[in-house]
């Protein structure tokens, strides 16, 4: 074993015992919290990059707070039943939301929802970050992005793609796309990004943007070939892989998020200690290692930081929706 091998195994150990020292004891603004199971409310159904950042969180905060952390999905209505069945729960810290761009995104594309996010919720933490890949069926005569522009407009409303539902990340992606490319694509609603992948996959619909993580090995399988990355910057997961702006879109950015939040008048120590969890919890080693592999950037954000994430968010969203006469199909 070289030096700088050694280095590396003392920091890891470094890092490992300061997060059990953190099991310890919560500070003292959470004494009393929690005194039964918490709950993280996920409004879409299991397999998504909710679901998939709640599980590999809930164990570790079951570790860190000494109460078990469910993981509840609560799927349905663009993701407005598990949305709206927090805002509508005790405000006392033991409901929490995983929510992500639909939270921001449906006020202004659905008619109404049920909930008012700035009057309805109070921030915790943004979790974590992440870019989506766009991909098409093999079959799709279509190998970069300035070929899938050039087909979809060459026979406008020919191309399907596939989403997870009005509002989810899937379609808002789409949707951007289809607005800066000045392109016409057929939406195909499915009732998560697992049944979309599948889509794709099968040649149902031609094309997704979907996560990085799940479509990697079907992409080297040539289940799917992927033609770009929807964030600022290429993927380490797939760093061959162009962005769509450096593809020919400039303007183009769409990344996932995964925030948590609590009802509105849930008190200031409660969210402190949620807060502090979560932070803790994505500085865990095996924590990091996770969310790497699946191609996402730990946020941990403090509560303020969040709430104005979400402000600028919907600020953001409204006026694309407005510009780009997006629609719930």
């Amino acid at each position: 074993m070289n030096r700088h091998d050694r280095s590396v195994m003392r920091g890891a150990s470094g890092t490992s015992l300061l997060f059990a020292l953190s099991l310890a004891a919560l500070p003292a603004a959470a004494q009393g919290f929690p005194a039964k199971p918490v709950r993280l409310i996920i409004p879409n159904p299991p397999g998504g990059t909710l679901d998939i950042t709640a599980r590999v969180v809930a164990p570790k905060m079951t570790e860190l707070l000494g109460q078990s952390v469910i993981v509840d999905n609560r799927p349905g209505a663009d993701g407005n039943i598990g949305t709206e069945f927090v805002a509508r729960s005790p405000a006392d810290g033991y409901t929490v939301l995983f929510n992500t761009v639909p939270l921001v995104v449906n006020p202004s594309l659905l008619r109404k929802v049920p909930y008012n996010v700035k009057r309805d919720f109070a921030p915790v933490s943004l979790i974590v970050s992440s870019p989506f890949v766009l991909v098409v069926n093999p079959s799709v005569p279509a190998k970069s992005i300035k070929d899938l522009i050039a087909l979809a407009k060459a026979h406008p409303d020919k191309l399907t793609y596939g989403s997870a539902g009005n509002g989810s990340n899937l379609h808002v992606a789409a949707e951007l796309f289809k607005y800066l490319t000045g392109t016409k694509m057929l939406h195909v609603l499915y009732k998560g990004g697992g049944p979309a992948l599948v889509a794709v996959m099968s040649g149902e619909v031609d094309l997704s943007y979907l996560n990085v993580a799940a479509v990697l090995s079907y992409a080297r399988a040539g289940k799917l070939r992927a033609l770009a990355m929807t964030g600022t910057q290429r993927s380490p997961l797939m760093p061959e892989l162009p962005t769509v702006a450096e593809s020919g879109v400039p303007g183009y950015e769409f990344g996932s998020w995964v925030g948590a939040l609590v009802p509105a008048a849930t008190p200031g120590n409660t969210i402190k200690a949620l807060n502090d969890g979560f932070t803790r919890v994505t500085q865990s080693p095996d924590v990091v290692k996770r969310f790497g592999e699946q191609g996402a950037s730990i946020v941990a954000s403090t509560p303020e930081a969040f709430g104005k994430f979400l402000d600028a968010e919907l600020a953001r969203w409204a006026k694309v929706v407005r510009e780009t006469g997006m629609k719930a199909d």
